[in-house]
């Protein structure tokens, strides 16, 4: 593993725990250890509209400006599930007069035609494309965390240079996976499906779970674990088609969360049905995946075609599509069953080594 020589710092700036409204979670505002120093911003709490994201953005930019108004670097590093993420790494980057590395988790530009009214979007995609052109062009190196971006940024960019480090698996998966892998769960009358994470327009949840419960309200109970911009359409949904079988729980720690994913049968996973989602490969694919456990997924595109490849005991159905999602579910092993090979070649200690690597050839 690469390590810090003498007098070498890391300096990280990110924000503390602020995903829900609905759901706190304690962190130091600083820490330091002499070489790595940890600053975590405290934004104003939000839904995950496109509002409040772009005030709790703006909050964020200004806190990161003057944090490093008196530093000089060798090195910024951004990794962006947002367009403006990057772009203000670049813009430090460019003020500093240093080298940038960027890591690219989602597709800004290619995806606000779908999550925007038509009019805003029209207007909104000229100016994110300039601002995307410029951030990329800024940087030295750019990491695309998902294979399915690589036509759109080789075309728009053929100059770039790109690699491909996923998103991975954390060791507390791993670990929680090999010491339950053996452990029988006790079977009722009732399917138990878990899902566990946004309740956004991207996951879409509110466009199938109603109708999908209602179909299997005789086999099947739901339990949806945590929040969202979508939430309230979820539940308007439920109520329209009197779902009795699906129960909403608030977001949990990742200790909590570990005890649910085992206690279910089925883990869920969806992503609405846009064309920008064909091209991503959602983190919760290797979290899932982990734990052995049979994976029912509402997803398209590059996504379908890993899960299809990589990943056993798991069936895709099309997203938004409930007649789909009945076969779909009808196909898998109820039981726990080792993936091994998965593990081993996508655990996040392997992956970040390899990245750490990547990232230092760009130090100044």
């Amino acid at each position: 593993m690469p390590k810090l020589s003498a007098g070498d710092e890391i300096e990280i700036i990110t924000t503390l725990p602020n995903r829900y409204d609905s759901y706190q979670s304690e962190a130091p505002e600083y820490e330091s250890d002499g070489k790595i120093s940890v600053h975590r911003i405290q934004l104003p709490s939000h839904q995950s509209g496109m509002i409040d994201q772009s005030k709790a953005f703006i909050a964020y930019s200004r806190q990161v400006l003057n944090l490093v108004k008196e530093s000089q670097y060798d090195l910024v590093f951004a990794t962006s599930s947002r367009l403006m993420t990057a772009a203000l790494g670049a813009y430090v980057a460019h003020k500093k007069s240093t080298n940038f590395y960027i890591d690219i988790r989602d597709i800004f530009v290619d995806t606000i035609k779908d999550v925007l009214p038509k009019k805003l979007s029209l207007l909104a995609k000229p100016v994110f494309s300039l601002l995307e052109r410029w951030t990329i062009n800024k940087a030295n190196k750019v990491n695309l965390v998902s294979q399915g971006f690589q036509d759109y940024f080789s075309e728009r960019y053929p100059k770039q240079e790109f690699s491909f480090f996923t998103n991975g698996i954390d060791s507390e998966f791993i670990d929680y996976q090999v010491a339950t892998l053996d452990e029988v769960n006790e079977k009722n009358d009732s399917i138990s499906i878990v899902y566990a994470g946004n309740f956004g327009e991207g996951q879409g949840l509110h466009n199938i779970i109603p109708t999908l419960a209602k179909k299997l309200e005789a086999r099947v109970h739901f339990q949806l674990i945590g929040d969202g911009g979508r939430r309230s359409k979820l539940e308007e949904g439920l109520k329209a088609l009197d779902c009795k079988n699906v129960t909403l729980v608030p977001p949990v720690k990742r200790d909590e969360l570990l005890v649910k994913y085992q206690e279910a049968d089925v883990l869920f996973l969806h992503l609405n049905d846009y064309d920008a989602f064909r091209k991503v490969l959602p983190s919760k694919v290797f979290e899932y995946a982990a734990l052995g456990k049979p994976i029912l997924a509402g997803v398209s595109g590059y996504a379908a075609q890993f899960i299809k490849e990589d990943i056993s005991n798991a069936e895709i159905f099309s997203p938004c599509n409930a007649e789909e999602a009945v076969k779909a579910l009808d196909l898998l092993k109820l039981e726990t069953l080792p993936r091994k090979d998965f593990i081993d070649a996508y655990s996040r200690s392997k992956i970040m080594h390899d990245m750490t690597n990547d990232i230092l050839r760009f130090v100044k």
